[in-house]
């Protein structure tokens, strides 16, 4: 009961503050009322006021309103991504293991061979390309991500399909249909739960790493790690600058990290 009450809590602090980070990257720029883009090089590096509740940055813009739309483009980016890995990793994965034979085998071997080649060096890859286009940095990671959902999905959908309910469904003469939305889905779902807010928060990483080698969006968008990069040189003349896209790239991570690891300490926990 108390492992039980411990994943409830951190599913919950983690669904709360995705929420309020949620909330705050799609009102926030409408709440601050400071379009991030406009320069003021009058008000360069201000300290935090009521004016500028984090303060202003090299060109006088405003830190707190950056700071909310670099929240939309990197929960939203990272959610986006992570979706579409998990639709096309499970359907391959699906398709894989209700297929079995050559088309199995054909699509575990395209796996293994996106496996070969590092996650994060193909979104660069994509990201150089194109030089930062938004687009660019979603279709990479979606195609690191689709891996982890293919194998995970496989090798569940392999033991259901082989179980006794299934069988017993098949010699009853229940179609395809049945069999999906009776016994794969429900055995899926946790899995899927699971699994996606864990992927989200790899995206928003990567995305943030990115953005700090100078690779990810270019300027003048506002990005969590672009952000970082520009702010660094400052650090000892105006800390909170520094302090404002780091502390909410922890919070992002850790929200999402919270809810993975709870529902999946939940699932240990009924099973």
């Amino acid at each position: 009961m108390k492992r039980r009450a411990d994943a409830l809590t951190k599913r919950a602090l983690g669904h709360a503050l995705l929420l309020l980070l949620a909330a705050f990257a799609l009102l926030g720029p409408d709440w601050v009322g400071s379009d991030p883009r406009v320069q003021d090089l009058s008000r360069s590096l201000e300290a935090p006021s009521a004016l500028a509740w984090l303060g202003t940055d090299l060109f006088g813009r405003d830190v707190l309103a950056r700071l909310a739309q670099a929240a939309q483009r990197s929960l939203g980016l990272a959610l986006l991504a992570a979706g579409s890995a998990a639709l096309v990793g499970s359907a391959l994965g699906v398709l894989a293991a209700w297929r079995g034979g050559r088309g199995e085998r054909a699509l575990a071997m395209l796996a293994d061979s996106a496996l070969a080649l590092p996650g994060l060096l193909l979104v660069l890859l994509f990201s150089a390309l194109t030089q930062g286009d938004l687009w660019a940095l979603y279709l990479g990671l979606a195609l690191v991500m689709w891996v982890e959902y293919f194998r995970m999905t496989r090798s569940l959908a392999v033991r259901v399909l082989r179980s006794d309910a299934v069988e017993a469904s098949r010699l009853l003469g229940f179609g395809s249909g049945y069999l999906l939305s009776r016994h794969l889905l429900p055995a899926l779902a946790p899995m899927l739960a699971t699994l996606l807010p864990l992927t989200a928060a790899q995206a928003v990483l990567s995305l943030a790493a990115l953005g700090f080698i100078g690779v990810g969006l270019q300027p003048p968008q506002a990005e969590l790690g672009l952000m970082m990069t520009e702010y660094l040189p400052y650090y000892a003349e105006a800390p909170w600058l520094i302090a404002a896209p780091v502390g909410l790239l922890a919070m992002l991570v850790l929200g999402l990290l919270l809810s993975g690891a709870g529902r999946a300490q939940e699932e240990g926990v009924q099973t």
